[in-house]
């Protein structure tokens, strides 16, 4: 540095060497203990390149995976900053994935999307190290339901898609964990028109009522309580008491739903909880989260 310089030069250089410095420091702090491959490129529809970010644990063994779909209406969003990165400092691998807004497509894109996310994802397990042999998948709002029918629609032709290229990998999930999602877009008509049949939702565009009125044969094809059977996987379920994005009524149905069959359901209703929030993944309910997930993870 220039003895002669002033000394509002030299601060300003010392401030912006501090900053590379610190910044420097940030990024080995994130991949000290966690190993992060971003935009890796899973499938490409007309052009367009659909991504995930993979976190992944130093671990002795191969990490079970659970896989983090975003909220955001079904018509914006990001997969970034994952909501549950913090189970990477319990053994588990993460994978959070994008997928086709509404702008772009209409149901069934999304979970066509998910779904050969899920596919490509085996097939490249044994490149970057995880196990997937098993997968959770979690997600919030409009990443609830994509997570929710993940899990129910796993014999359903329709909803499984040719997006991708690995057509012989299951996209079949293992656990679910569900953040205040829709699961029944007929019991929303009933008791949330103002939303169902509105531009106030994307639901509406997602269900094709940009272009015409919602038709109830979409509401059921988009519904995961239209596809609860007795092999679906074990459910845990997040619920804001004085949500009135989603109401409660839509977590209540699929655990109801879910009992009928006699499948493992829980629903953690939280007090004064709205759409979201820190609250849902706080302490109490992080580790209510990893105590499911752990408890049906392999040994």
């Amino acid at each position: 540095m220039d003895k002669h310089s002033s000394p509002t030069t030299r601060w300003s250089i010392w401030t912006a060497l501090a900053g590379v410095l610190l910044s420097t420091i940030a990024q080995a702090d994130e991949t000290g203990t966690v190993k992060v491959e971003r935009d890796l490129v899973y499938a490409e529809v007309d052009g367009n390149a659909l991504k995930l970010d993979l976190y992944l644990p130093k671990t002795d063994h191969p990490a079970p995976l659970v896989v983090w779909i975003h909220g955001g209406g079904w018509r914006g969003g990001s997969k970034k900053n994952p909501k549950l990165l913090k189970i990477t400092e319990h053994g588990f691998a993460l994978a959070s994935i994008s997928y086709r807004f509404t702008k772009e497509a209409i149901f069934p894109a999304q979970i066509h999307d998910c779904k050969a996310a899920i596919r490509w994802l085996r097939a490249h397990a044994d490149q970057f190290g995880y196990d997937a042999n098993w997968i959770a998948v979690a997600g919030s709002s409009a990443g609830g339901h994509l997570a929710l029918l993940m899990g129910v629609s796993g014999a359903v032709p329709e909803l499984e898609g040719e997006v991708g290229d690995h057509p012989d990998q299951s996209s079949s999930v293992q656990a679910v964990i569900d953040y205040f999602g829709p699961s029944d877009f007929v019991l929303r008509g009933k008791t949330q028109p103002d939303r169902a049949y509105t531009e106030k939702s994307g639901s509406f565009a997602l269900l094709g009522g940009l272009q015409g009125g919602v038709t109830p044969r979409m509401e059921r094809f988009a519904s995961p309580s239209s596809y609860v059977s007795a092999d679906d996987p074990p459910l845990l379920i997040f619920q804001g008491k004085e949500d009135p994005v989603v109401l409660p009524d839509q977590s209540e149905r699929i655990l109801s739903l879910y009992t009928e069959a006699g499948l493992e359901a829980k629903l953690i209703l939280i007090e004064k909880a709205k759409h979201g929030g820190k609250v849902f993944f706080d302490r109490k309910h992080f580790r209510a989260a990893l105590h499911f997930l752990n408890r049906h993870r392999p040994e």
